[in-house]
């Protein structure tokens, strides 16, 4: 009985590891971050009215962006604990054998989760987990301010790398853009301004990369795909502009994207969808 509990313990411990990588990797860069604005070159004075509102955009910024971290992992996409048995009898039903229960259309195996995924679109390695019919929502809203929060914290330490850059040579700047923990282990730049560069750096990369990711899912949220049958040129599921959107977001879909707790109910199960042969049925 001791070999299947450390079994377990192994995988529990492999599942979570992305999410604690990720958090440190975060924890980090907010440490640097909360030490360049303390002690060191931080962004330039502002006055009494810009300080309140960049503070309650950096609020409204941190509690969207960790309420959608919140439900994304809260919310289980997969078939666990969802009732199959005796459905799979319509068009597109498969037989997983990892799983060894029947599946609806649009589901997949994740051989990371080692469980089969309600409408499947891939799997988040970030944050250990895949993006499925249940989470997709907070998904995108996740990325959406996670682009913005970066943004903002790279506009707003602009200025101040703008300055320590102009007071070097053009090599020095470039090593120091592309190379700032070798800058600092040979002794060529201090403590803060290698935190600046570095923070910089990083919040400059992650926003570029989580707005390519918007972008991408933003697409494939208006036609109603996946990234599965993005890549096979399916569009059996692309029900026009509103539905795609209601689909996947709710019948609130515009106020979402404002705030992660608000009510917005999926219309359907995860199981069944409608297709375009079956509107052209019922329009016939």
């Amino acid at each position: 009985m001791g070999q299947p509990r450390a079994v377990g313990s192994a995988e529990a411990v492999s599942a979570r590891l992305p999410l604690v990588l990720t958090a440190l990797w975060a924890a980090a860069v907010g440490l640097e971050l909360a030490y360049v604005l303390v002690l060191g070159p931080g962004p330039p004075p502002l006055g009494p009215l810009a300080r309140t509102l960049q503070l309650a955009l950096a609020t409204f910024q941190l509690l969207n962006l960790l309420g959608n971290v919140g439900l994304f992992l809260r919310s289980d996409p997969s078939i666990r604990g969802v009732m199959l048995a005796g459905r799979g009898l319509g068009q597109g039903w498969a037989y997983c054998y990892q799983c060894q229960s029947q599946v609806p259309p649009r589901s997949g195996h994740c051989s990371a989760c080692r469980i089969c995924i309600l409408r499947r679109d891939h799997h988040c390695r970030l944050l250990g987990r895949c993006v499925g019919f249940h989470n997709y929502r907070p998904f995108l809203c996740l990325l959406l301010h996670a682009a913005g929060v970066l943004l903002h914290v790279s506009v707003l330490l602009g200025p101040a790398l703008s300055a320590l850059l102009r007071a070097h040579t053009p090599l020095h700047t470039a090593a120091l853009l592309l190379l700032p923990w070798l800058m600092l282990l040979t002794g060529r730049v201090s403590l803060a301004q290698f935190a600046l560069a570095f923070v910089t750096d990083t919040c400059v990369a992650g926003a570029l990369l989580c707005g390519a990711g918007l972008l991408f899912h933003g697409m494939l949220l208006l036609r109603g795909q996946t990234t599965w049958e993005w890549a096979r040129g399916q569009h059996s599921y692309d029900l026009g502009l509103s539905h795609n959107l209601q689909a996947a977001l709710g019948p609130r879909w515009v106020l979402v994207w404002l705030w992660p707790f608000l009510a917005s109910p999926l219309p359907g199960d995860g199981i069944t969808f409608q297709t375009t042969a079956d509107v052209g049925l019922m329009a016939s």
